[in-house]
């Protein structure tokens, strides 16, 4: 398996055509692809913090993690170590990052990250800044840190 950047473009078509419950991002700060065979497996997409009390200049948020159905194991937990390796490298001090507490989250704790606590679902749309919700911002998640 071979990492390679990807434009903000690229990683959103892959998340539009495997993900299996998020829709692609607006913006971000770096995209990291994964290859096998020649062929892309695997995205993530790595953005400024989306609440609003983490520190956006010393924390990245790992927005989208997305492989197709063909990668191999291990897969998911190369592109987190990928990501926090990135950011650690441009004086990043930490990688955070989100999964429904229905998801098992095998592949953080093999790329050695922590579970920080769990986070509470919010309604992100208010009545003076209406937003088009997906149906995953209503369910519970858990907080990951990867160090």
């Amino acid at each position: 398996m071979m990492l390679r950047p990807l434009t903000l473009k690229e990683a959103n078509d892959f998340v539009a055509a495997f993900h299996r419950h998020n829709k692609p991002v607006v913006g971000h700060r770096f995209s990291i692809g994964l290859e096998f065979n020649g062929k892309l497996i695997g995205v993530a997409i790595v953005g400024r913090p989306v609440a609003r009390m983490v520190n956006a200049q010393t924390h990245a948020e790992i927005t989208r993690l997305c492989v197709n159905a063909g990668a191999p194991k291990g897969a998911c937990s190369k592109l987190y170590r990928a990501c926090s390796r990135a950011w650690a490298a441009m004086g990043g001090l930490r990688v955070i990052t989100y999964t429904l507490k229905s998801e098992s989250g095998a592949s953080l704790r093999g790329a050695g990250a922590r579970l920080v606590g769990e986070v509470k679902a919010a309604e992100w749309s208010r009545p003076s800044r209406k937003r088009t919700s997906q149906p995953v911002y209503t369910q519970p998640k858990l907080k990951w840190e990867i160090p």
